[in-house]
């Protein structure tokens, strides 16, 4: 480090930038680093947390990939049996990734009370079906548990409980249409065991969950007949890929569909979460470098003397330039310490205590997700710095056109 330049950085530092110009105009540039972080904390927690706790439920619903048999179509009621006895089942072992597979089946239904009713969709599961995805959504009772004989027990939706006035323990009575419509609907009688809330209320107002047994019965299925077959995959980047593997290797009068296939819709939506947060970024962090430019040319012009004094003494404009873009990393670095520790205050803050609701209806969670990931927080602090960094060469280069002579005779 030559003379010149320990010299300047010490009376640049030692100054504190108090100078009645340039203390506002460095405190609001601090500010918009500050700001900036926090808006790109917040749209990347926010925004990837909504897209994995989607995602998250519709798999507990319907698995990532579904096989089932053609005849069904894009039903949500099960119309044709799939034997269990296939190559993939109860491992699919032929496909790498899988990490769960089970067998279940629907059947439209009717609950009837004494002053209302409701349609819905009885899901047949049993012993091998995944709990542990409604495990969060439980708000009231048990799971149910189908590993022994047949049981009446069911798990409704807090929608569903809600409209119709069931609490834990009650009778549910079901009607089931026959394909004979000229026939009375079959009748069954089931038990409240426990009551979900996923936040999903597409599902939520869909969905009653019973033994597979029941809906066997009730279509006239033997034991080794089901509705199709729900897929569980370690990750979800690779849906497609693996979509595809399983159908390669499932036989031909089986079909796959994959969630993102089945609820386009939705994963549309949520894929315009990305552009946001892409959109977002890009103002944030122009905004913070068109401050940060403002105030180092603020700082060349009051230091305009000292420049020309450095020059004189022989020192280089790339030197000069150093000197400045040093300093303002140091600004930079200061905003990204407020930005993160009030970002990453926020959302811990929401993660623990959920202070922040959202409409179900509408976004299909009950509280503003936050997902907390090492690679975006690094990501935003590391391209904040150099990005800005890389804008303040430009207006640096002034330095360059100051004359000696002129700037030691600079006031």
């Amino acid at each position: 480090m030559n003379l010149e330049f320990f010299i300047a950085k010490r009376l640049i530092r030692a100054k504190k930038y108090k100078s009645s110009i340039s203390a506002p105009i460095i405190k609001i540039a601090i500010a918009a680093i500050a700001i900036g972080v926090i808006m790109m904390l917040v749209s990347f927690a926010t925004g990837m947390g909504l897209q994995v706790k989607i995602r998250e439920k519709i798999a507990a619903f319907n698995g990532h990939i579904t096989i089932q048999s053609y005849d069904n179509n894009s039903s949500q009621v099960s119309l044709m049996p799939v034997s269990l006895e296939q190559d993939f089942y109860p491992e699919f072992k032929s496909v790498e990734g899988i990490t769960h597979i089970q067998a279940v089946a629907t059947k439209a239904g009717i609950i009837r009370t004494e002053t209302d009713f409701e349609g819905l969709i009885v899901k047949g599961v049993g012993a091998d079906f995944k709990w542990e995805n409604f495990t969060d959504f439980l708000v009231d009772g048990e799971l149910p548990d189908y590993t022994d004989n047949l049981n009446e027990d069911v798990l409704i939706s807090q929608y569903i409980a809600n409209r119709l006035g069931f609490k834990v323990g009650d009778k549910i009575i079901t009607y089931f249409l026959r394909e004979d419509a000229s026939r009375p609907p079959l009748l069954r009688a089931f038990m409240v065991k426990g009551i979900y809330n996923s936040g999903f209320q597409e599902f939520d107002k869909l969905y009653m969950l019973s033994d597979i047994r029941h809906i066997q019965r009730i279509n006239g299925w033997d034991n080794n007949q089901v509705g199709g077959f729900e897929v569980f995959i370690e990750d979800f980047d690779e849906l497609d890929l693996k979509g595809a593997e399983v159908y390669d290797n499932t036989n031909s009068f089986l079909d796959t569909q994959t969630i993102k296939q089945k609820y386009a819709s939705i994963f549309e939506w949520v894929s315009l979460f990305d552009f946001n947060i892409a959109l977002i970024i890009g103002i944030m962090i122009l905004v913070a470098g068109i401050n940060m430019i403002t105030a180092l040319l603020v700082l060349i012009l009051e230091r305009t003397q000292m420049i020309g004094i450095l020059k004189a003494l022989g020192g280089s404009d790339w030197s000069i330039r150093k000197i400045f873009l040093y300093n303002a990393s140091y600004l930079i670095l200061l905003g990204l310490f407020w930005g993160n520790l009030i970002g990453l205050g926020l959302l811990f803050i929401q993660k623990y205590f959920k202070l922040f609701p959202l409409n179900p209806e509408t976004y299909y969670v009950t509280e503003i997700p936050v997902y907390i990931g090492w690679e975006y927080i690094l990501g935003v602090n590391i391209g904040t710095l150099v990005l800005c960094l890389l804008m303040l060469l430009i207006p640096s280069i002034i330095i360059t056109k100051i004359s000696p002579v002129k700037a030691m005779k600079f006031d």
